[in-house]
């Protein structure tokens, strides 16, 4: 049995018990990031030794979105997934690729990646941000905190500020489609300008149905 087939389920188990849930962050989230982390590991020939554990437990610990210290939280939660890693006996030859993958993953943190893996960590979270789900989970936390879908008298931002606090629709153009731009990896890329569009497309009909 290798590594990753020994190991697997204890990870999950562990996101599963240690993870604090929001509607944008959930094990939904978490089996995303691995599928699409696991995807990207086989195109771009990266150790997946590294890059699996690190998309499991990438959310670990999390601050809330509007806590002061929220751009620690990926560094708190690369210190607690890499304790557990070597309390369960994970091979120590790839617990400091993993830390740094998970500080690294966080759009907040502002980390750069230096290692192959820790970028596609991170591309494999940003992605998650785009398409459909990403879609969704925009409305979800926007919901949440009681934005409104868009500005009345200017929904697509021609003439005034983002202002991403209030309307839901500001969030694609503040954030969500800065993240092609982003990616690290050719194959992330490629799946992130698919999405993107995506995303355009459903802004496109949006304006359609509102104007």
């Amino acid at each position: 049995m290798d590594i990753i087939q020994r190991f697997e389920p204890r990870l999950f188990e562990f996101i599963s018990q240690e993870m604090v849930q929001d509607p944008a962050h959930d094990l939904s989230h978490v089996k995303r990031v691995v599928k699409t982390a696991r995807e990207l590991c086989q195109q771009e020939n990266a150790r997946l030794e590294v890059v699996l554990p690190a998309a499991y437990l990438h959310d670990c610990f999390t601050f809330a979105k509007n806590h002061p210290d929220r751009a620690k939280s990926s560094t708190i939660a690369a210190d607690k997934a890499t304790a557990y890693l070597q309390s369960i006996g994970y091979p120590s030859e790839f617990i400091s690729d993993i830390h740094h993958a998970i500080c690294a993953h966080s759009y907040s943190a502002n980390i750069t990646p230096t290692t192959l893996e820790a970028k596609i960590v991170q591309d494999a979270d940003r992605l998650d941000a785009l398409g459909a789900v990403g879609i969704a989970r925009c409305l979800q936390v926007s919901a949440g905190f009681g934005a409104s879908l868009y500005q009345v008298d200017d929904p697509f931002c021609t003439d005034r500020e983002l202002d991403d606090k209030n309307y839901t629709v500001d969030h694609f153009y503040n954030k969500l489609f800065k993240l092609e731009a982003m990616m690290n990896t050719e194959s992330a890329k490629q799946e992130a300008r698919k999405r993107t569009a995506y995303m355009e497309g459903f802004l496109q009909q949006l304006q359609q149905e509102i104007d």
